[in-house]
């Protein structure tokens, strides 16, 4: 049993000058649900998500701009993500729709969740919409992500406070009124986004930045078929031309569109599956089953007429497993086909085999030891994700987003509630048969269920990275782990794969989203390419807004002076780099959501 006493009292230390500080929870009825399975261990998850959640706001939301100041336009719209998905799951565990014993009791239980919506409307003002849309590709497609998942959260919580209020004649939640200015964001941004989509290169596929030499990665790809999917299943339509129309339709040659954009528009849903076709067959996963970053077209610099994705870039990143598991799961729920959800348990699993984790055994494929790092096994060690500039902590602004993102869209495949059958349709239109769909739901629940100790395992690392200020820290292992610093300065001279490799001058592997993207002609245009001397990999133009450093100066006496001891003289890895920062709060947050969210499987 969820013990509610708790986080009764994390809300009241919220902070006691906030208007939702206090309230008195009550758990959802879970009455009809199988009691014959476990019951739920995780007593504390959901104490634990709501304080990541409120630390991560009071720490690095300043509500009178609207925004993170420290992030990045695309990283502050994953995080707004974050929030907003957060928000779902509070909503729906809080279920204000029973009956509350006082009137005072359904106010405060609103206030708490009004009072976190309203860090999301600062947000809408605050998102610099217009560098955005000068950015690569992939960032438009966070942004879109990002206002269809408020979009979720202000219609399911709208439905509850209705159905709680339907008997009084209680008009519509207020939340609502911002579902058409959300949903004008997202179909601008999906529009911009789908300009992308290039048909002379490869046989099709996404272009990740027009201003770069052509290069079509894994990310680009997944997102414009989670943003296309999720536009076809959650988008209410948007009659808004403003500021101006565009002819987006990924038809050959592309019609000017002169209606209104429509829920459920087809043209949503064939982009998904489009999209999804061509990554498919587009080789782009390694021999341990995880994709690599992206395809080059090999001669392209110098003017050559080869057209096809064959100069593959080696790199591997955890978001790059992640964003496409939400993409796979809606469109499962707009055609019924099974195959899908077995793409995304295939590589979810493959995801954890690169962790070091077997999920036979339920254990580490490594013993575990306190005196030394078990070996890294691809995407992480020990059972525990990693990004592999972790043990360095050299990890970017953009790498210190990605194990959030890939929890995030994971919990998203895995929701106890994703096969609810709310959505889910046959291709033909046709309503799937409750009896059908009881059965996958059952096989789906059965694999979901599966990945629970291993990411209990990820949540119980996580956790132990928090700073006495509840802040998390970007290297996950480093919490299951009393590091020593010998250890890990023994590790950093190690070629820990993947690492760029260099054969004959070409370059395998390039961490471009560490180093930044490298000044010659595979990815520079040339009239882009610098006179004289390229400048520092870390300057590196092109990629968007410019990461943002902390702790100022150059870069490498920051990784000296930053994160050797924290207050009490213990060396603590993860004030190393970066240090903490509002994305790897995120990171913490989104891990403790994603075992919440699974953990009801175990009901």
């Amino acid at each position: 049993m969820l013990a509610w006493a708790m986080i009764v009292a994390s809300a009241m230390a919220v902070s006691a000058a906030s208007p939702w500080s206090t309230i008195p929870l009550q758990r959802k009825d879970t009455t009809s649900r199988n009691h014959a399975r476990t019951a739920l261990p995780d007593s504390d998850v959901f104490h634990d998500m709501f304080m990541a959640l409120s630390d991560m706001q009071d720490a690095y939301f300043q509500r009178w701009l609207g925004t993170w100041p420290e992030g990045i336009d695309w990283t502050r719209a994953v995080v707004n993500t974050h929030v907003a998905a957060t928000l779902r799951t509070i909503s729906d565990e809080l279920e204000l729709a029973r009956p509350a014993k006082t009137a005072e009791c359904a106010t405060r239980k609103e206030e708490l969740i009004a009072g976190y919506f309203a860090d999301v409307i600062a947000y809408y003002f605050g998102e610099d919409a217009f560098a955005l849309r000068n950015q690569a590709y992939d960032d438009m497609l966070w942004v879109v992500l990002g206002w269809l998942e408020s979009i979720r959260f202000v219609d399911e919580h709208g439905r509850l406070i209705s159905s709680g209020a339907s008997a009084g004649g209680a008009e519509t939640w207020y939340g609502s009124r911002w579902i058409p200015a959300f949903a004008h964001r997202a179909r601008i941004f999906w529009e911009l986004a789908a300009k992308g989509w290039d048909t002379t290169l490869c046989g099709g596929g996404m272009l990740w930045n027009p201003r770069l030499m052509p290069y079509k990665n894994a990310v680009t790809n997944q997102l414009f078929i989670s943003a296309s999917i999720s536009m076809y299943l959650h988008f209410p339509g948007d009659a808004n031309a403003s500021p101006f129309r565009t002819n987006a339709t990924l038809d050959q040659p592309p019609p000017a569109r002169t209606v209104d954009w429509r829920a459920h528009d087809p043209i949503f849903g064939r982009a998904a599956q489009e999209a999804h076709r061509w990554l498919a067959a587009s080789n782009m996963t390694n021999p341990q089953g995880l994709y690599a970053d992206g395809f080059h077209i090999s001669g392209h610099p110098a003017g050559s007429n080869n057209t096809k994705c064959d100069t593959r870039d080696e790199m591997v990143y955890t978001y790059n497993q992640g964003v496409i598991l939400s993409g796979l799961l809606g469109l499962f729920q707009a055609t019924g086909r099974e195959v899908y959800l077995r793409e995304g348990h295939a590589l979810v699993q493959n995801v954890i085999r690169a962790t070091g984790y077997d999920l036979r055994r339920d254990a580490p494929v490594d013993k575990v030891s306190t005196a030394r790092l078990p070996p890294w096994r691809g995407l992480g060690r020990a059972g525990v994700l990693e990004e592999a500039c972790d043990v360095r902590g050299t990890c970017s602004q953009d790498a210190q987003t990605f194990k959030g993102i890939w929890m995030h869209h994971f919990a998203s495949f895995c929701a106890a509630d994703a096969l609810d059958g709310k959505h889910v349709r046959y291709a033909d239109n046709t309503e799937m048969s409750e009896a059908v769909l009881a059965r996958i739901r059952e096989r789906h629940g059965e694999g979901c269920r599966r990945y629970l100790p291993w990411l209990r395992r990820n949540a119980r690392a996580a956790m132990g990275t928090r700073d006495g200020k509840g802040l998390f820290g970007m290297w996950w292992t480093a919490g299951l782990f009393e590091i020593a610093r010998a250890q890990v300065e023994e590790e950093m001279v190690k070629p820990v794969p993947p690492l760029p490799v260099e054969e004959d001058g070409d370059e395998d592997m390039v961490d471009y989203r560490n180093d930044g993207v490298p000044y010659n002609q595979v990815w520079m245009k040339i009239a882009d390419l610098p006179k004289g001397t390229p400048p520092p990999k870390d300057e590196a133009a092109g990629q968007g807004q410019q990461q943002k450093p902390l702790g100022g100066g150059d870069k490498t006496k920051r990784h000296d002076k930053r994160g050797t001891k924290e207050e009490g003289g213990a060396w603590d890895p993860n004030l190393r780099g970066r240090g903490r920062t509002v994305e790897t709060q995120s990171g913490g947050l989104a891990v403790l959501r994603a075992l919440w969210v699974l953990s009801r499987h175990e009901l």
